[in-house]
């Protein structure tokens, strides 16, 4: 499947490099991140940390446009991309050989680098739409984000398990709430890391508001996808959202092919978990990316590299996810 690169980060002074950079045994001339559609967090993700293994490791790096964690995934398990970021749920269902890209195929090449955030599930609707619940979605048009994507696919098993019959389409974050300020849409449904820049920009341009979650519209969520977990986003995290929205929320994980060179894999994990400072000023969802994080994945191996890195600092990781 191709790829369109939409940026590239090429490395300035190979000086004061990390010791194991500095062993560059087996190390790709490039190496390109599969990410997300432009407007959303792995996008802006991919973009800095790209940066940063540019300026920091001298490693020549590009950002794909992709349609998510579901094809990230396959890109990744396949080799075509040896870095990418995915959520949980996608994960786990390649390896049991679920996924749709991939079917009856269980992945091994998988592995684990490092806990980036919680994809909180979002929507939202023009307050002129009328619209103030999930249940007034019915019969409405929704996008859903790209297909095949994470956004796409837990929000149509959601439907799927209500009952619930929509109007869907199938977007980039940015096209998609230009769609819903447009009114070509009724509504714009997504999962993304907080703040999303597609729904802060919306925010700011249109008069919306944030569909919150009731109980039973969580717990419909919870029987139909495990992995999700309750979340609440804080009021005050788009303009003009004034009170907090419950919803849920799925982990996401930067993750790499097997073949990645072990000393690639430990530099890169030692890079985005030992400078959070510079992690949060490209995206304030990484304030969650910490070490201790690391268990919020129980199912898929860690790369050998990301285990040393853990390792070195008082992290012990079971044999059953080496």
């Amino acid at each position: 499947m191709k790829l369109n690169a939409a940026a590239t980060f090429v490395a300035g002074a190979m000086l004061a490099l990390p010791a194991a950079a500095q062993d560059r045994d087996g190390w790709p001339n490039s190496l390109s991140i599969s990410t997300g559609s432009q407007g959303g967090a792995y996008f802006v993700w991919g973009s800095g940390l790209g940066a940063m293994i540019g300026e920091r490791l001298g490693l020549s790096t590009s950002v794909e446009v992709t349609g998510g964690p579901g094809q990230n995934v396959v890109l990744v398990e396949t080799g075509e991309t040896l870095l990418g970021f995915t959520t949980t749920g996608p994960a786990q269902e390649i390896m049991n050989g679920e996924s749709e890209l991939m079917p009856g195929v269980a992945a091994d090449q998988l592995r684990a680098l490092f806990p980036m955030y919680q994809t909180p599930l979002q929507a939202a609707v023009l307050t002129a739409s009328g619209i103030t619940s999930f249940e007034d979605l019915a019969g409405k048009r929704v996008n859903m984000g790209p297909a095949a994507g994470t956004s796409a696919t837990y929000w149509q098993r959601y439907f799927d398990a209500t009952g619930m019959n929509v109007n869907a389409s199938f977007a980039g974050a940015s096209d998609a709430a230009g769609q819903l300020g447009d009114g070509l849409i009724d509504a714009f449904v997504f999962a993304a890391g907080l703040p999303t820049g597609a729904f802060s920009q919306l925010a700011v341009e249109q008069d919306v508001v944030f569909l919150s979650m009731s109980d039973d519209n969580i717990q419909t969520f919870l029987d139909a996808v495990p992995s999700m977990a309750r979340f609440t986003i804080p009021a005050g995290t788009y303009s003009g959202q004034d009170n907090d929205v419950a919803t849920v929320s799925m982990w996401n994980f930067a993750i790499a092919n097997a073949t990645l060179p072990d000393s690639l894999a430990y530099e890169i994990t030692k890079l985005a978990l030992e400078d959070n400072a510079r992690m949060v000023q490209i995206h304030a969802s990484a304030i969650e990316t910490l070490a201790e994080n690391w268990d919020r994945n129980n199912f898929m191996p860690f790369h050998p590299g990301a285990v040393q890195y853990y390792t070195e600092i008082g992290i012990n990781i079971p044999e059953n996810l080496r």
